[in-house]
């Protein structure tokens, strides 16, 4: 494994959790993505492959949906993967029985704690809203199935009332909290704060789920797990509703090079699991993206590609090679001699010095009008330069 990231992210000397429990949501908060819709054979595949990739956990839907929801879920858990299979449940019987009844290993009960949902999506006291969420993790933790409570727009929630409704479920047994930052309002230095106040009170595990409403997804996410949070929430390539959730493979990558932090996974899974998704989904993934997208390995700059093929590290972090990616030199307007080089000799292609400063300036030439310099392109300048009918 060969990687370079700055020394200097050391001195930040973070403390993280001994054991990170990454439960990704890919078909289910991932599914919310507006004109996503997994069947039974898709949920399944994305399923097969993270569990090969190593998650944690795996969201696998909201069974109260539909019967094909229910369908999907029962067929995930008969594949009988490493991962736990948990799902979604409204604070409400009727949901964590149909949950129960498809044999998950547990369930992520929620309810919205802000004033804002209170009043005018639930129409609800705090009290009110209490004693249902209490009601529904007693209910579900007497079928002993793993019990995560989830405070939707925890990050908007008046903190004594979050505190509060945390503790009680602790008392109740529940396995884990969620901070739902719902509308991917807060700050790192917000959840920090927020993090850390809930640790003084809560002992249970506390977990992440965050949205990218400003790009802060992957920074909360980790801000948090140095906090004192000990899961946290994903999906593959970041999707989900409006800007999306964490990106799974952002979040492993940067815990696992920039800070240190080992989550034993098959990362050389992560482009076959990003492609896979953005097929299923149709939700194209960006070429800039980072980790996953195609320009993430692209080169075409002459500056940085002859460095680049003295070592690669000069402008890559990491080589590609460790999450199943690979690198590419773009000829075009930026392009050098080297570059022209490189790619002349590996299709095997010899030419004197005076004919490659020719090929360079036809192929700058040929991409400032327009064209994008493809193989046949390339082949053509190459013909036209040394005058032959054919390569």
């Amino acid at each position: 494994m060969k990687y370079f990231v700055s020394p200097f992210n050391k001195a930040a000397d973070l403390k993280f959790p001994d054991n990170i429990t990454i439960y990704d949501t890919t078909m289910r908060d991932g599914e919310q993505t507006p004109g996503v819709c997994l069947r039974t054979p898709e949920k399944l595949k994305i399923a097969r492959k993270l569990d090969e990739l190593g998650i944690h956990q795996i969201e696998a839907g909201f069974p109260i949906v539909s019967n094909e929801e229910k369908r999907s879920i029962k067929a995930i858990v008969n594949e009988d993967l490493n991962a736990d299979i948990i799902v979604l449940s409204r604070t409400k019987k009727e949901d964590i029985d149909v949950a129960i009844d498809c044999d998950v290993d547990g369930i992520i009960t929620f309810m919205a704690t802000s004033d804002l949902h209170l009043k005018h999506k639930l129409k609800m006291t705090k009290e009110q809203a209490l004693n249902i969420c209490m009601k529904s993790i007693e209910h579900a933790k007497d079928h002993g199935i793993f019990v995560a409570f989830s405070a939707e727009d925890a990050t908007r929630t008046d903190l004594d009332f979050l505190k509060k409704i945390y503790q009680k479920a602790e008392e109740y047994g529940v396995d884990r909290v969620h901070i739902a930052d719902t509308v991917g309002a807060i700050s790192p230095q917000g959840v920090d704060y927020l993090v850390r106040e809930l640790r003084k009170d809560i002992k249970t595990g506390i977990a992440m789920h965050c949205h990218n409403d400003f790009g802060m997804a992957i920074a909360n996410s980790i801000a948090g797990l140095a906090a004192g949070a000990t899961a946290v929430s994903t999906t593959v390539n970041g999707i989900g509703e409006r800007a999306g959730n964490a990106a799974l493979e952002e979040l492993v990558m940067a815990l696992k090079l920039v800070y240190g932090v080992e989550l034993d996974l098959n990362i050389k899974k992560f482009c076959e699991l990003s492609g896979l998704v953005e097929e299923l989904t149709n939700v194209k993934v960006p070429e800039n993206k980072p980790i996953v997208g195609k320009n993430v390995f692209r080169h075409e700059s002459g500056i940085h590609v002859d460095a680049v093929i003295e070592e690669p590290l000069t402008y890559e972090p990491f080589l590609p090679e460790m999450i199943g990616h690979h690198r590419r030199i773009v000829l075009g307007k930026h392009s050098g001699c080297r570059a022209v080089k490189a790619k002349l000799e590996g299709c095997g292609i010899e030419v004197t010095k005076d004919e490659l400063c020719k090929i360079v300036e036809q192929i700058k030439m040929s991409r400032e009008k327009g064209k994008y310099i493809n193989d046949e392109l390339f082949n053509d300048i190459v013909r036209s330069v040394r005058g032959l009918a054919d390569l």
